[in-house]
């Protein structure tokens, strides 16, 4: 019975990533972002720059109140329900989304502080649920709960993609889904319904998947009343960050992450709203794309969880970063009939098939790396911190890995749209994800990794 009980927890908790992971694949990266940018802006390269101010707003708030909401939580003991009221609020604001209407400018500054808020909403309930890693299973099985956890997210990202791609979202000249059928509830794809059907339905996805987390997965004890929960946690916060500087290894992880990370949430930003822009891509296209790369990024997840257990999470990072320093390098080398910078190819015709032109395939070959990539990368971040951090200060220390992650990615999707508008190009608003990954991983080379027993 004890065995079972530890098995439903740890599914509960897996499932939050199922549950949460639909937000940022439909709306962030793969359908809602570039139906923005395609249809409610005047132009793709307005509507990157718009849901990159947007985005890097979002970043900036949770960047500045994560640490304290997570020593706050420390201090208070208890996780879930800080999860569920930052849930409600992503509910509401996911489910606003819909009011987002092409051709309509009126909508576009309710749509942006939709997205914006579901966006704080989501990243404030991961940071309290990443916390709950350390009480799950043995310090030898973090790498690959985490690594599990981000390949689960990932399944489920690809499982609402496809439904939304196969059942709700439509060509607006066929009307027709991926499937070659009428989109289900009357959704009008002259009005691009399915795409904006796909902020409700990470809504109702979120209520539905987060349910067994509540129902199974163990809470910590709740410790402090509310308001000496905040006192005692912003004095420890404090006290922390004046520690800081004497935690080398610890302020130098957090400072990588803070870079890399910046760079991670810009390419997923506008991965697809530059395909959208440089091969005229619609929702099909993005979407198959998507699922492609999830599937890879399942994979990548799961698997560097393993290897995060056998090798440690630093050699996983540095890997994952590598790769996608080829893959930026690469996304550039890109354009509509050309490759490697200089190799002509013929552009896209209309009629000439699913990723008909040489182009659009590389791009969809970087795109697979990207997921094979990014989910070892994420994970692996945050096994490396929970073997850094001390146990009674977890959630406050993933709050830092959420200040560190975001303190500054209001500047990587800030970057992107200053020098996408300064200069009217996508690719050159793309540019600057090199940098990100390049000093990120630099930094990191430089942490000393605590080791585990079998690990080198």
């Amino acid at each position: 019975m004890r065995q079972s009980s530890a098995r439903a927890a740890v599914v509960g908790w897996l499932l939050f990533d199922w549950a949460a992971q639909p937000y940022f694949t439909l709306v962030t990266t793969f359908v809602y972002a570039p139906y923005f940018a395609g249809a409610m802006a005047r132009d793709p390269v307005q509507g990157q720059a718009m849901w990159g101010y947007a985005t890097a707003a979002a970043g900036l708030i949770i960047a500045l109140c994560s640490p304290a909401l997570g020593a706050i939580a420390d201090a208070s003991g208890a996780r879930k329900p800080w999860i569920a009221g930052f849930g409600v609020v992503l509910v509401v604001a996911s489910s606003a989304l819909w009011l987002g209407r092409p051709n309509d400018p009126a909508t576009i500054p309710f749509a942006l502080a939709a997205f914006a808020l579901g966006t704080i909403a989501v990243e404030f309930a991961t940071v309290f649920n990443n916390a709950m890693i350390p009480s799950l299973v043995p310090p030898e099985r973090v790498g690959s709960l985490s690594g599990t956890g981000w390949a689960t997210g990932y399944i489920g990202g690809l499982v609402s993609l496809v439904i939304t791609l196969g059942f709700l979202a439509a060509d607006p000249v066929s009307g027709k889904t991926l499937l070659g059928t009428t989109p289900l509830f009357g959704l009008d794809p002259a009005m691009h319904g399915g795409d904006r059907a796909s902020g409700p339905l990470s809504a109702i996805w979120f209520v539905v998947f987060v349910l067994p987390l509540f129902l199974f997965t163990p809470d910590q004890p709740r410790k402090l009343a509310a308001g000496a929960a905040v006192r005692h946690g912003l004095a420890t916060l404090a006290n922390t960050l004046r520690a800081l500087p004497q935690r080398r290894d610890t302020a130098l992880f957090l400072l990588a992450n803070m870079i890399y990370a910046d760079g991670l949430v810009a390419l997923f930003a506008f991965g697809g709203i530059y395909a959208a822009g440089t091969f005229g891509w619609h929702t099909i296209e993005i979407g198959i794309f998507g699922i492609l790369l999830t599937i890879t990024g399942a994979i990548g997840a799961y698997a560097g969880g393993r290897l995060d257990d056998r090798f440690g999470p630093k050699p996983v990072i540095l890997g994952s970063l590598a790769i996608l320093i080829v893959v930026s390098v690469g996304i550039l080398s890109i354009g509509r009939d050309y490759v490697a910078f200089a190799i002509p190819v013929a552009p896209p015709v209309p009629g000439g098939g699913l990723y008909g032109s040489a182009a659009e395939r590389v791009y969809v070959l970087l795109g697979l790396l990207i997921g094979l990539a990014a989910g070892p990368l994420q994970a692996a971040s945050r096994t490396l911190l929970v073997r850094l951090a001390p146990r009674e200060r977890v959630t406050q220390h993933f709050g830092l890995l959420a200040l560190s992650g975001k303190v500054t990615s209001f500047l990587g999707p800030l970057l992107v749209a200053t020098v996408t508008a300064a200069f009217a190009s996508q690719k050159a608003g793309m540019a600057v994800l090199i940098a990100f990954f390049a000093v990120g991983a630099t930094l990191l080379s430089r942490v000393r990794a605590p080791s585990l027993p079998g690990i080198g």
